[in-house]
């Protein structure tokens, strides 16, 4: 085997594994999308959030409620679920405008339907199934950070 064989195999072996794995879960029916798009449960696990573009082709995007799982504050454990929006959660569209701003980020506002107010927000993904939500008024220094996680996968025959 000569030196340059010897470099080249761990290195097209890492290549080949690369480029199988990327477009492949890229490409499958049913992957799992790339943070921040897809369906998201809140970290009070209230609700469940589809992140898709605002339009097709469009690199905007917002995040519409699509499933309702509880009606808890997350002001803390036993406070009342008393809303100042009292419009239905489920199709309230709760991100807008998020766009790309850094590397693995974006930016755009959130709405907290339990004081009706809107505020700067950002997305970043915290691991292959978490995605770090911060909000803030004025600098981003000050805010909240949640965690939302990815919804448990579907048990084979049950309804969405």
């Amino acid at each position: 085997m000569t030196p340059q064989s010897a470099t080249a195999r761990p290195l097209l072996a890492a290549l080949a594994l690369l480029f199988a794995a990327l477009p492949a879960s890229a490409q499958q029916a049913g992957a799992e999308p790339r943070a921040p798009l897809g369906r998201w449960v809140t970290e009070s696990g209230n609700l469940e959030v589809e992140i898709a573009p605002c339009n097709a082709g469009s690199p905007t995007l917002f995040g519409k409620v699509v499933r309702v799982m509880a009606n808890r504050s997350m002001a803390g454990p036993g406070q009342a679920g008393e809303f100042a929006d009292k419009r239905p959660a489920l199709g309230m569209t709760i991100l807008s405008g998020f766009k790309e701003s850094g590397a693995n980020e974006h930016q755009g506002e959130i709405y907290n339907r339990e004081n009706a107010k809107t505020y700067s927000a950002t997305l970043t993904p915290a691991g292959p199934d978490q995605l770090r939500v911060h909000a803030y008024v004025g600098i981003a220094l000050f805010g909240k950070t949640q965690v939302w996680r990815r919804p448990a996968p579907a048990a084979a025959g049950a309804p969405p």
